[in-house]
């Protein structure tokens, strides 16, 4: 029988393959999508690309960073930094110019669950967490935890377009002054957390502890 595995680690790995799948950001990146669909349409479309990504974080929480190693003949490392250079690039162009920053990523509504699935969801950052999860908890629990975090910012997408059905015809303005706020403060979580994937990976190529 499986042992249970260490709650701290657990909540750890949950709270970071959350953060980095970000439904607050997620739900601005959609914002017109999530206009022209229904509420129906919308939940279909964001339980399959909670299904696709679920799957391939599972995979790396299973196969961890061997899959670069004897497949790519790569370094993990080397993935760290090149997806901390991806999301540097999206968070600065976030800073400036906010929603419209990410529209050339994004496709008509029928493809919504494609494109919320890449480049957003399955990211070098929620790769690297997938794995993470995995050393640190097994092959087990980590991609129960990973598919958990993923539940979870899936379920809190469906609750914020609940609200944003309520409230945008009530008070647009107050919707679109969110948009604006939120996406450029979260712009700067993004942007930290990928000078410190940079720096991670950079050190751990070289060897610093």
């Amino acid at each position: 029988m499986t042992a249970l595995p260490d709650i701290e680690s657990a909540l750890q790995a949950f709270s970071l393959v959350f953060m980095l799948l970000n439904p607050f950001l997620l739900i601005i990146y959609l914002l017109e999508p999530l206009e022209e669909l229904d509420k129906r349409g919308f939940s279909s479309a964001l339980r399959r690309a909670g299904a696709i990504s679920g799957v391939v974080f599972v995979v790396f929480a299973v196969v961890g960073d061997a899959v670069f190693s004897t497949v790519l003949n790569a370094r993990f490392e080397s993935f760290q930094v090149f997806g901390g250079i991806i999301f540097l690039v999206i968070g600065v162009r976030f800073v400036f110019y906010g929603n419209k920053a990410l529209l050339h990523l994004r496709g008509a509504p029928e493809q919504v669950a494609g494109a919320v699935a890449m480049p957003i969801m399955i990211g070098p950052a929620t790769i690297s967490a997938s794995i993470i999860a995995g050393q640190q908890l097994g092959v087990i629990w980590g991609p129960v935890i990973v598919v958990l975090a993923v539940f979870a910012s899936v379920f809190v997408m469906i609750l914020l377009k609940a609200l944003h059905d309520f409230v945008r015809p009530r008070n647009e303005k107050l919707v679109e002054r969110y948009v604006d706020i939120a996406g450029r403060v979260l712009a700067l979580v993004v942007g930290t957390f990928s000078i410190e994937m940079i720096m991670r990976g950079v050190t751990n190529w070289l060897g610093i502890s």
